[in-house]
């Protein structure tokens, strides 16, 4: 008995697209184009009202399980700071398991937080600290549109344009 083997041929199609034939029928397929925009508009912002709507409720219903939770960690962290030597063995370790859970205490890596980025930076320089200020060196993009005749052939910089093809409806908007 032999056994046979079938391919499956894969058929594209092209879609269907309208062509019109005439300028009306260009005019026409403009205000459609319109009306089909506003429809998916209005049918975005309904979609929006309900999903806030729906956000909303699950945020009600949330909030006072999130409370109770927060209560329940001040709790456990007020009586596991007040016995933290017996339960990291006098600091020898940082996590303590419990038969239902463990807790862990972490120490984060320290940070730099800047306010005032601009004054911070001239005190630095005004110090001679400029070790601490880093200077970005990046291509000028700008440059390169406003002279592209000095870098053509240079490997790695190509200048494209695309032409995009728009329609724009006209639309009046209501005033009251």
């Amino acid at each position: 008995m032999s056994t046979a083997t079938y391919r499956k041929t894969r058929l594209k199609t092209v879609a269907a697209v309208t062509v019109p034939q005439t300028r009306d029928q260009v005019a026409d397929l403009i205000a459609r184009i319109g009306s089909d925009s506003r429809a998916l508009t209005s049918l975005e912002v309904e979609m929006n009202e309900a999903l806030a709507r729906i956000k909303e409720d699950f945020e009600q219903r949330a909030e006072p399980i999130r409370l109770s939770v927060a209560d329940s960690q001040r709790g456990v962290q007020a009586w596991c700071e007040a016995n933290r030597i017996e339960l990291t063995a006098g600091g020898k370790v940082k996590t303590h398991a419990f038969t239902t859970g463990e807790v862990q205490w972490r120490t984060r890596p320290p940070s730099v937080r800047i306010t005032g980025e601009e004054a911070v930076m001239f005190s630095l320089r005004s110090l001679g600290l400029t070790r601490f200020l880093r200077t970005k060196e990046e291509i000028n993009r700008e440059a390169i549109l406003n002279e592209p005749k000095e870098v053509a052939g240079v490997p790695g910089i190509r200048i494209s344009q695309i032409e995009d093809f728009v329609v724009t409806p006209f639309e009046v908007e209501l005033t009251t």
